[in-house]
């Protein structure tokens, strides 16, 4: 059996240059020879996972199966490489010294002064090789956070550097990502940056093996022959990274440039067959051919932020696909959305998605823009908190309970369609103790949930502490509101269907979580098809 490989990639000049999508390219491009790859993120931050963060601080927290709260660029691995990832492929700087500290308390270090070497530097190491260790992969990749010379990022530069010397020179490899700015006014692509990052890099004991360089201008042999010579790297591993229309595009740019290719050599691994990847490009073949165009709404509370709502964003690329559709997101701040102005501010959708969100601000927002789209009989989908709102509007403006609320909003609301969950009461920390990863539903047939799953038994991941509240439940289906989906084990409600209308769904799980490439989720592939059969009758009707 082959033992574990890895490959750790660093970033320099900048924050944000996409890390995680070169991880997920070199992953897919891997794992499209025949390897058994997954990937890793560490994260210099304190905080033990991103669960207690602020969308804005740090964008989408997102959620493994077995109910880890992770970086956003989790996401981005299992969209690519269709497996799940677990607790072990997200670590943090908090949880490392987490770990650290409470083996001190219990006297595992036999009274020795514990340090940054080697107690903390052991512990990273200790879970870079867990995640295979429980899995037998082939190769982890290993993300690193933020940029080179970052104090946060000196304990885990360390522990790759002694990786590196234990694991030995054909078990290892490192990939260090930098910028070539362009600099309009000389009309020059500049290579200063990426040298200056790579003596950084060099300083805290690490010479890459590969680098790869952001760019908006194609390299010259020049260009790569410099970097090359400066940086102490054989030519061939200077690989270019182009900007790309879509992230998805970046595996066949990366084949391209020859980068599996390089790595396997580096790790004196054979290049087995050519990469099959006749799947993923017709996946871009779909997505760069559309035959329609939709509007969807995304009606959310931090919508400044894009990469607050990734995942959704993703699950409509995939969606789209699908259906030969483009779908144009319009970000809606749902504190804009308003009685008097929402025929200005929804006008013009193809479908109404409310997302998720925690707290009041915004609330109400949503609430209307649930009402306009049952009102108007607009495609809609509402997740979690979105679900939520469309429950309580349509107590409110349906069932005749004007104070209808959610208990999360208005603790003394007479009705409380919405009521935080039994478990959930009793619990005053705040993170890791929501209801999270994923849970079993059972599907009714003849509902829109089912025709777009095939299947009754179905499996969501969750992250919420408030249900619907099931006491309401015969007033709801009385008047069209349909529970379809339940939790077998809890009878707790997972899916709300108004069977009234054309295509009108909430659901209290995250379906975005689980939609990949290759296996775009049903849910929203259902949802943009009716978008489309939505603006097909509408097109139909201004030409008659």
């Amino acid at each position: 059996m082959l033992s574990t490989k890895y490959i750790f990639v660093t970033g320099g000049v900048t924050s944000s240059l996409g890390k995680g999508i070169i991880s997920a390219s070199l992953a897919k491009l891997l794992q499209a020879r025949g390897y058994n790859v997954t990937i890793q993120k560490l994260d210099p931050y304190i905080n033990v996972d991103p669960g207690t963060l602020n969308p804005y601080e740090h964008g989408e927290c997102y959620v493994t199966e077995d109910g880890a709260e992770t970086d956003l660029d989790l996401g981005h691995y299992e969209r690519f490489l269709n497996i799940p990832t677990s607790q072990e492929n997200n670590v943090t700087t908090g949880r490392v010294y987490q770990s650290v500290i409470d083996k001190e308390r219990r006297g595992d270090y036999l009274g020795k002064t514990v340090q940054v070497i080697p107690h903390i530097t052991d512990e990273i190491k200790s879970r870079i090789r867990l995640v295979a260790k429980k899995n037998h992969y082939d190769m982890v990749i290993t993300e690193i956070g933020g940029t080179v010379g970052d104090i946060e990022s000196l304990p885990y530069i360390e522990s790759v550097r002694q990786l590196k010397w234990e694991l030995g020179p054909t078990n290892c490899a490192v990939i260090h990502l930098t910028l070539v700015p362009y600099l309009a006014t000389s009309g020059e692509l500049k290579t200063k940056p990426t040298q200056h990052s790579v003596k950084v890099l060099q300083e805290n004991g690490i010479q890459p093996d590969v680098l790869v360089l952001r760019t908006q201008k194609s390299l010259n042999d020049e260009i790569r022959q410099k970097v090359a010579l400066f940086c102490n790297v054989d030519i061939h591993s200077v690989v270019e990274s182009i900007d790309a229309r879509t992230i998805y595009e970046v595996p066949l740019l990366m084949q391209k440039e020859k980068l599996d290719e390089t790595v396997l050599h580096k790790l004196a691994l054979p290049a087995k067959s050519k990469p099959e990847l006749k799947p993923w490009i017709a996946f871009l073949d779909k997505l760069n051919h559309p035959k329609h165009t939709v509007t969807v709404g995304l009606v959310g509370k931090y919508v400044e932020l894009h990469d607050a709502y990734k995942s959704i964003s993703e699950s409509f690329t995939h969606a789209g696909a699908v259906n030969l559709s483009t779908v144009n997101l319009r970000y809606i701040h749902a504190e804009q959305v308003q009685p008097g102005n929402m025929d200005e501010t929804l006008a013009g959708l193809d479908g109404i998605l409310v997302a998720p969100g925690f707290g009041s601000r915004g609330f109400e927002g949503k609430i209307h823009a649930a009402r306009y789209a049952r009102e108007n009989d607009i495609p809609y989908l509402g997740i979690c908190l979105g679900m939520q709102c469309a429950v309580v509007e349509f107590a409110r403006n349906v069932l005749g309970l004007n104070n209808a609320n959610s208990s999360e909003m208005n603790r003394k609301t007479p009705y409380p369609v919405i009521d935080l969950m039994e478990e959930q009461k009793s619990i005053t920390a705040k993170g890791g103790t929501m209801r999270l990863g994923a849970y079993p539903c059972d599907v009714k047939k003849g509902s829109k949930a089912y025709s777009a799953y095939g299947r009754e038994h179905v499996a969501e991941r969750h992250r919420h502490r408030y249900e619907f509240n099931d006491r309401f439940l015969k007033e709801f289906e009385s008047h069209g509101m349909k529970a379809v989906g339940i939790n077998p084990d809890t009878g707790l409600v997972e899916i709300m269907e108004n069977d009234r209308l054309r295509w009108f769904v909430g659901v209290q799980f995250h379906p975005e979580y689980r939609s990949t490439v290759l296996q775009p989720h049903p849910l929203f592939v259902g949802f943009v098809k009716a978008a489309v059969e939505y603006t097909e009758e509408k097109n139909q009707r201004k030409n008659n």
